[in-house]
């Protein structure tokens, strides 16, 4: 004896927890479910934080008013420009694939280099080789 089984093409969308699956039948979908998924603004928008950033040239985009008075975690990018008192000697900005902010800044110094891991405009760690 063969058995047949009818395969149904099936949409998930993860992170809404709703599934819809649609037959070869002509049934109009159950009411409140959507074929088309909504778009996802807060995804869309990018990484959010307080304050200017620093751009590629090392520079901060806007007027800065920092208050913090040591290199330490959790300062913000342009909080380490104006302690440093010095642009850095290269700056990498990009975004992680948990779509969070992340940038390296590097200083070389006279005793050594200094790279600074920042996510989301917050000092993560510092690495001094």
């Amino acid at each position: 004896m063969v058995m047949r089984m009818k395969v149904l093409p099936c949409v998930v969308l993860t992170g809404l927890a709703l599934s819809a699956c649609t037959s070869t039948g002509s049934a109009p979908p159950p009411a409140g479910v959507s074929a088309t998924p909504a778009p996802m603004a807060s995804l869309a928008a990018g990484p959010t934080f307080d304050g200017p950033v620093l751009g590629p040239d090392g520079r901060c985009n806007g007027a800065f008013s920092g208050t913090a008075t040591a290199i330490e975690p959790g300062i913000a990018e342009c909080d380490l420009v104006r302690l440093k008192g010095k642009p850095a000697t290269d700056v990498l900005v990009g975004e992680s694939g948990k779509g969070q902010r992340e940038v390296q800044v590097l200083y070389s110094e006279p005793g050594g280099r200094e790279l600074y891991f920042f996510v989301n405009n917050r000092l993560d760690r510092v690495v001094k080789p």
